[in-house]
C-alpha cells in the first residue's frame, strides 16, 4: 500500500463503499490521510451514579446497575424505551427514541455506562439517546480524544476511524515537504507524526503540536504560491489607460446621498491606478453595509465612458441579479445609455446566446454575472476591468481566470471580511489594499443582546411582532440536520420549532447548502420579494442576498461560530432605514464564550470584532468553534492561527532571501510544484 494506492487496497473497502468516499473526494491512500477530523469528542470519566452531585451543561459517562427491565412504549408516531437506573435522590431516566431493541441489549443485574446529555426535565433528570457501553469497552476510550469526521450517506464515523486507524498503522510514509532547518526554527514536529496525532491524539498537547504543523505548511505553502504568482504578474502594462476622471466626479454630484470620507479615499485611490500605466491589482475591503457596490458602479460606468467593458462576478445568482437591477436603475437615473448584461447559469440557452452576443459586440458594457462569467463560451470584446464581489466565496483560481478573459484588465477584489491589515498583507501580498472603514450616516447601528436558551420563546414573540410590523427575519442555524456527535440546534427541526411558536399567518422558509441552487435561488428570491417573512438558514445566507426589510437575525448556538462570520451574519440585517435587532443565542455556560460574544453585543464595528478577535484566541480555541469560513483552508484559520501565519510569511521571506532565484524560470522542478499546487489546492481555496 503506498499513497497512491487506490481505496479498495484497504481491508474491508469494496467498490461500493470505494465510490462512497469518492463522493468526499477521497480517492486514494493519501486523500483519505488528507481528510482531517471537523471535531472531538472528549469521553469523560465514568462516574458512579450515586456519588454524582450535579450536572453541567457537558456529556457525562454515568456507570450504573440495571435494576429493572427497560419498559416500550407505543405512541402514534414512535416506539419510546424508558429505563431507571440510580437510588432514591441519584435517579436519571433514560429514554430512547425508535430504539426498541434495547430492552433486549440491556440485562438486569449488569453494570453499564450510558454517555450523554443529562438535562432537568420535570422535575428529574433524564438522559435522552445515551450511547451505551459495557465498562470495559468505555474504559478504553476514556479520557481519549475520538476524532469526527464529515460524511456523506452511507459512511460512519466508525467506519471512517476503522479505515484511518489501517492507513496509519500501515505506516505509509509521507515526504516531509518542509526544510529541516525550517522546522527546528519555529519548533516544529515531524509529518507523519503530526498526520497520526491529528487523527488520534494522545492528549490535547500533542494534538495542538500536530495541528501548528500541519497549519504551518498550509500558510507556507499558500504564502509561497502567491509569491510566485506576484513573480509572474510583476506590474504589468496596462492595455487600458482611463481618462477624464472628472466623469466620475459628475456621477457623484448626481447621487441623492454623500459618499462617506472612506468611500471617497477608494474612489480616489482606484481612479488615480487606473490612470495609471500599469494594470491595477487592488482589493477593496469595506465592512459589511460600508458601500462596496456604489464604488464598483462607478468605476464600472466610467470604463463604458472611455468605451470599454468591465464585469463584475457574484457568489449567487440572487446577489447578480440584484446588482443587475440596481445598475439599471442607476444608469437610468444618471442619463446614461450604457448596455448591462446579465450571465447565468441557470438562464435559458436563448437568453445565454443573447448574452454572449453582447459580450462580443457592446465594447461599453457593463457586465454582471455568476461564474458563468468565466465559462468558456464567455468571449469578451474589449474587457478593461473586472472585479468579483464577496470574493471569498470564489476560488483564487476562478477569480484569475476572470481576468484573463481581457487583455491586462485591471482587478478589483471586494471582500466584506474584516481581515486585520497586518494579516490581509500577508495573504495578498500581489495586490494593494484600500479600506472602506466607515459605515452611511443613514444606517442605524444594529442593537445586539446576547441572551441563553430560555430567551428563546420571548424572541419568537419578539420576531412576530416585528413581521407584523411589516419587517422580515432571519434565524440561523449551524447544521442542516442532528449529525453524529453534534448538539447543535439543526435546520429542519428548528424550523418546525419556530413554526410552532409563530402565528399561522407567518410564513417560514427553509434554506440550506445541501439543496440544489435553482431551489436555493428561488427561496432567497421569495424572502427577497417579501413572500417569506422569516427564513430558518444555515449560514449560506452570510453572502448572497440584499433584503432592507429585514430586521432580526437571530443565530442559534451562536458560540459555535467565529467573530468574523457572526459578524458577517448580522451584516445581513441593518440595510435599511428601520431599526435592525440581532440576536445571539448562547447555549455555552463557560466563561470564555461569554466573554467572546460580549465583544460582538459591544462593537459593530467588523475591524474592532476582528482585532479582539485575535487577542482571545488560545491554542485549544478549535474545539466547538467553527472555522471562520471566509478562507476556506483545510485546517487553518487566519485568526485563530494568526500567529501561524505570520511565522509562515517570515519562513518564506527567509527562504527566498536565501535563494532569491528560487522562483525564476530556471527552477523548473519548482514551477512545475507551483503549477500542481495551484491546480489541486488554489483551484478550490476561497481566499
Amino acid at each position: 500500500m503506498n499513497l497512491q494506492s487506490p481505496m479498495t487496497d484497504i481491508k474491508g473497502i469494496g467498490q461500493k463503499t470505494e465510490q462512497l468516499f469518492q463522493k468526499m473526494g477521497v480517492y486514494t491512500v493519501g486523500d483519505i490521510l488528507l481528510h482531517f477530523p471537523r471535531t472531538y469528542i472528549r469521553y469523560p470519566k465514568a462516574e458512579p451514579i450515586d456519588e454524582i452531585t450535579s450536572f453541567s451543561e457537558e456529556k457525562h459517562g454515568v456507570f450504573a446497575k440495571v435494576s429493572s427491565t427497560p419498559v416500550v412504549k407505543s405512541t402514534r408516531s414512535m416506539q419510546i424505551t424508558l429505563l431507571s437506573i440510580g437510588s432514591s435522590g441519584h435517579k436519571i431516566e433514560l429514554v430512547w427514541y425508535r430504539m426498541p431493541y434495547i430492552k433486549n441489549t440491556l440485562k438486569t443485574g449488569q453494570y453499564y455506562v450510558f454517555y450523554g446529555k443529562v438535562i432537568p426535565k420535570n422535575g428529574h433528570y433524564v438522559m435522552e439517546q445515551p450511547v451505551v457501553y459495557s465498562p470495559e469497552a468505555y474504559q478504553q476510550i476514556e479520557e481519549c480524544f475520538q476524532p469526527v469526521y464529515a460524511l456523506t450517506a452511507g459512511i460512519t464515523n466508525n467506519l471512517m476511524q476503522k479505515t484511518m486507524r489501517q492507513v496509519l498503522d500501515a505506516e505509509v510514509l509521507l515526504p516531509d515537504p518542509l526544510p529541516g532547518n525550517i522546522r527546528q526554527q519555529y519548533e516544529l514536529c515531524e509529518y507523519n507524526y503530526a498526520m497520526k496525532q491529528i487523527h488520534f491524539p494522545d492528549s490535547m498537547d500533542t494534538l495542538i503540536d500536530a495541528r501548528k504543523r500541519l497549519v504551518f505548511d498550509e500558510f507556507f505553502q499558500f504564502i509561497l504560491v502567491m509569491r510566485w504568482q506576484k513573480e509572474e504578474k510583476q506590474r504589468a502594462l496596462s492595455s487600458f489607460v482611463l481618462k477624464d476622471a472628472s466623469f466620475v466626479n459628475g456621477l457623484l454630484d448626481k447621487l441623492p446621498y454623500e459618499l462617506t470620507d472612506a468611500q471617497k479615499k477608494v474612489l480616489r485611490e482606484l481612479t488615480e491606478n487606473m490612470q495609471g500605466p500599469y494594470a491595477m491589482q487592488r482589493l477593496i475591503q469595506g465592512d459589511v453595509g460600508s458601500g462596496k457596490t456604489i464604488i464598483a458602479f462607478l468605476v464600472m460606468a466610467w470604463c463604458a465612458h472611455n468605451g470599454y467593458q468591465s464585469a463584475i462576478m457574484a457568489p449567487t445568482e440572487v446577489l447578480a441579479r440584484q446588482h443587475f437591477d440596481s445598475f439599471q436603475k442607476l444608469c437610468r437615473d444618471f442619463g446614461l445609455s450604457y448596455p448591462v448584461i446579465l450571465l447565468t447559469g441557470s438562464m435559458t440557452a436563448r437568453e445565454k446566446k443573447e448574452a454572449y452576443r453582447g459580450l462580443c459586440e457592446q465594447p461599453d458594457a457593463l457586465i454582471v454575472g455568476t461564474h458563468a462569467l468565466i465559462q468558456e463560451k464567455a468571449v469578451y470584446s474589449n474587457l478593461a476591468l473586472v472585479i468579483t464581489d464577496e470574493q471569498h466565496r470564489f476560488g483564487v483560481r476562478q477569480r484569475d481566470t476572470l481576468a484573463e478573459k481581457g487583455k491586462t484588465p485591471h482587478t478589483i477584489v471586494m471582500s466584506a471580511t474584516p481581515i486585520p491589515r497586518t494579516l490581509a498583507i500577508i495573504l495578498y501580498g500581489d495586490m494593494d489594499i484600500s479600506v472602506i472603514d466607515e459605515v452611511p450616516a443613514r444606517r442605524l447601528p444594529i442593537k445586539n443582546c446576547v441572551v441563553n436558551t430560555a430567551y428563546r420563546p420571548k424572541a419568537c414573540q419578539f420576531i412576530a411582532d416585528q413581521v407584523h410590523a411589516g419587517h422580515q427575519a432571519y434565524i440561523i442555524c449551524p447544521l442542516v440536520e442532528e449529525s453524529e456527535g453534534m448538539e447543535a440546534e439543526n435546520v429542519k427541526d428548528y424550523a418546525a420549532f419556530v413554526r410552532s411558536q409563530l402565528p399561522e399567518d407567518i410564513t417560514v422558509g427553509i434554506l440550506h447548502g445541501r439543496m440544489k441552487n435553482d431551489k436555493k435561488n428561488q427561496v432567497m428570491e421569495a424572502f427577497a420579494e417579501g413572500k417569506l417573512q422569516v427564513l430558518v438558514s444555515t449560514t449560506v445566507v452570510e453572502v448572497g442576498v440584499n433584503v432592507p426589510n429585514a430586521t432580526v437575525m437571530m443565530i442559534e448556538n451562536a458560540n459555535r461560530f467565529g467573530l468574523a462570520q457572526l459578524h458577517q451574519l448580522r451584516g445581513r440585517v441593518g440595510r435599511g432605514d428601520a431599526q435592525s435587532y440581532c440576536i445571539m443565542i448562547n447555549t455555552s455556560d463557560t466563561k470564555t464564550a461569554k466573554k467572546r460574544l460580549e465583544i460582538l453585543n459591544n462593537s459593530n464595528d467588523g475591524f474592532h470584532i476582528a482585532s479582539e478577535d485575535l487577542k482571545l484566541r488560545g491554542p485549544g480555541d478549535f474545539f466547538g468553534i467553527r472555522q471562520s469560513g471566509e478562507l476556506a483552508f483545510d485546517l487553518a484559520d487566519i485568526y485563530q492561527d494568526a500567529s501561524v501565519l505570520q511565522d509562515a510569511s517570515e519562513a518564506v521571506t527567509q527562504l527566498l532571501m536565501e535563494d532569491p532565484g528560487l522562483l525564476k524560470e530556471e527552477h523548473g522542478l519548482l514551477k512545475i510544484k507551483m503549477k500542481e499546487y495551484q491546480r489541486d489546492h488554489l483551484d478550490k481555496m476561497t481566499l
